[in-house]
C-alpha cells in the first residue's frame, strides 16, 4: 500500500499479513466476541437461576457468531461504536442483536453481566499475544535457530580465527561459533515458553463487587478461576485493580527483547565476517547492490534484520515499562499503548525474514579464513606457553611475551626457531612443533 504511513502494512506488508489475525483492530474485537460469548455459556453452565432454561442447542448458534465472525461483522461493531463512543459496549450491542436474530432475547441482558470492559480487554489481550506468539512467532524463530544449527554442522570442521577486542586470539571453529547463537536463542525461547499468560477478571475494580452483590451464595473466585483457565487458556490474576498489573506481559516483552539483542548481536557478527571477506554472498540475477558501484553485493538483509530489531526493542521497551504502572485503579494510558503490542511484533517479523534470506546467501571464503590463520603463527603462543608451564619451563609466558607482543608479523619460522632454542626434550619439542594456527582449536 503506498498510502500506508507505517511500513508495516505498506512496504512490509507481506511479511507482516500473518500477524492480522491476532494483532489488528479486526482480531482484537474478534476475540472480544469470542470472550464475551464463552462468558455467556459459562453462566449458562453455573447456571444462574434465569438461565437455567437457556436452550442449550443455541450454543451451536453462539459459536458460530464467533466461528463466522467477519470483517463486515467487525465493521458493523465499529458503527455501533461510533455511536456509543465506547468499543466493549459496541460488541456488547452487536452480539445482543444477534440474540434477538435467534430469537433468544430473554437472556441478553447476561451479556457481559456484571463485567467491566477491561474483563473483556485484560482477556482477549494475552489471549491474542499468546496465539500469535505460538502461531507466528515461535516457529519464525525457531526457523532461524534451524537455519544456524544447519550451518552449524556444515562448518563444525572449519577453523577460524578469532577475534578479541578485535585482535588475532586463540583460533576457533566456525561451527561452534554459530552453535553459540542457537544455545542463546534456546535458552531464550525455554524461557518464553515457561512464563505464564495472564489474565484479569473481577468486575469494576477486581472485587466481584456487583457479581456478589447480585448472587452471594456463588463462589464466584473459584468460577473466574475455573472461566479463566479452562474456556480462555489463560492464568486468572486473584488480586488486581480494575486493570491486569501487566506484570507478565512485561516479563513477556522483555524477553523479546532479548531475543531481538542476541540476533543483533549475530547480524553485526555476520556483517562482520563479510566485510572480512570470510563469507561472500549468492548474487541474485537482476538485484542491484550500489545505484553508483556495480560490483557491490552489499549485506542489506543483516542491516535490515538489525535495523528492525532495534526499532522492535524500543517499542518493547516503552510497552514493558509503562504498562505495568496505573494511577491508583486506573487510568487509561494503557489503552492506547495496548493497541501498539502488534507493531514491534510487525517488525520481528520483517526482522527474522530479513535474517533467513541473509544466511540463505553465505557464501563460505574457506580460502580466507586459512589465510588469516597462516597470516597470524602468533595464536600459538598460548598453546606453547601452556605446554611449557606443564613441563616446569622457567617463566613461559614471559618468553612468548618477548618473542611475540607488539610484532608487526611472527610467521612460521619464527615459531620453530624458538621453539628449537627451548631447553626441553625432543619429544616436547615435537609436540609444540605440531601446534598450527588451524588445528590448535580446541575441542
Amino acid at each position: 500500500m503506498l498510502t500506508a504511513i507505517s511500513p508495516i502494512d505498506g512496504r512490509y506488508a507481506s511479511k507482516t499479513a500473518a500477524l492480522k489475525e491476532y494483532y489488528s483492530e479486526y482480531a482484537l474485537i474478534r476475540y472480544r466476541v469470542w470472550v464475551e460469548i464463552e462468558y455467556f455459556k459459562a453462566l449458562c453452565e453455573i447456571p444462574l437461576p434465569q438461565l437455567a432454561d437457556f436452550p442449550k442447542e443455541k450454543f451451536t448458534f453462539l459459536d458460530k457468531v464467533v466461528k463466522d465472525f467477519s470483517e463486515e461483522d467487525a465493521s458493523k461493531i465499529k458503527g455501533i461504536e461510533r455511536v456509543t463512543n465506547h468499543d466493549v459496549k459496541a460488541v456488547e450491542y452487536f452480539i445482543k442483536e444477534k440474540f434477538d436474530e435467534a430469537g433468544i432475547s430473554d437472556y441478553k441482558e447476561f451479556i457481559h453481566f456484571a463485567l467491566t470492559s477491561q474483563d473483556i480487554n485484560n482477556t482477549s489481550q494475552p489471549r491474542m499475544m499468546k496465539d500469535a506468539l505460538e502461531k507466528v512467532y515461535l516457529p519464525g524463530l525457531e526457523e532461524i535457530i534451524g537455519l544456524l544449527k544447519n550451518a552449524a554442522e556444515e562448518w563444525k570442521s572449519v577453523p577460524m580465527l578469532a577475534r578479541t577486542h578485535g585482535q588475532a586470539a586463540s583460533p576457533t571453529l566456525l561451527g561452534k561459533e554459530f552453535m553459540v547463537f542457537v544455545e542463546r536463542l534456546e535458552e531464550q525461547k525455554k524461557r518464553l515458553s515457561e512464563l505464564p499468560h495472564k489474565a484479569k477478571f473481577g468486575g469494576a475494580t477486581g472485587n466481584f463487587n456487583a457479581h456478589h452483590v447480585s448472587y452471594p451464595n456463588i463462589d464466584w473466585k473459584a468460577f473466574a478461576d475455573t472461566f479463566v483457565k479452562e474456556k480462555l487458556g489463560l492464568e486468572r490474576s486473584t488480586y488486581t485493580t480494575q486493570i491486569q498489573h501487566y506484570d507478565n506481559m512485561a516479563a513477556v516483552f522483555h524477553t523479546l527483547q532479548r531475543v531481538d539483542t542476541i540476533l543483533i548481536d549475530l547480524c553485526r557478527d555476520i556483517w562482520t565476517y563479510i566485510s572480512m571477506d570470510y563469507f561472500k554472498q549468492k548474487v541474485v540475477k537482476g538485484e542491484v547492490g550500489s545505484s553508483a558501484m556495480p560490483h557491490k553485493v552489499n549485506p542489506i538483509d543483516f542491516e535490515n534484520a538489525e535495523g528492525n530489531f532495534g526499532l522492535a526493542n524500543a517499542i518493547l521497551g516503552h510497552l514493558a515499562e509503562k504498562l505495568p504502572v496505573s494511577r491508583l485503579q486506573r487510568d487509561l494510558t494503557d489503552s492506547t499503548v495496548l493497541r501498539n503490542m502488534g507493531v514491534p511484533m510487525g517488525h520481528i517479523s520483517i526482522a527474522f525474514a530479513s535474517v533467513k534470506k541473509g544466511l540463505g546467501k553465505l557464501l563460505l571464503n574457506e580460502a580466507k579464513l586459512r589465510a588469516d590463520l597462516e597470516a597470524n603463527w602468533a595464536v600459538v603462543a598460548e598453546a606453547i606457553q601452556n605446554i611449557l608451564r606443564r613441563e616446569g619451563y622457567p617463566k613461559p609466558y614471559e618468553a612468548l611475551k618477548d618473542l611475540t607482543r607488539g610484532k608487526a608479523s611472527i610467521e612460521e619460522v619464527d615459531i620453530k626457531t624458538f621453539i628449537q632454542g627451548l631447553n626441553v626434550s625432543d619429544t616436547v619439542k615435537a609436540e609444540l612443533a605440531a601446534i598450527t594456527p588451524w588445528n590448535y582449536v580446541g575441542v
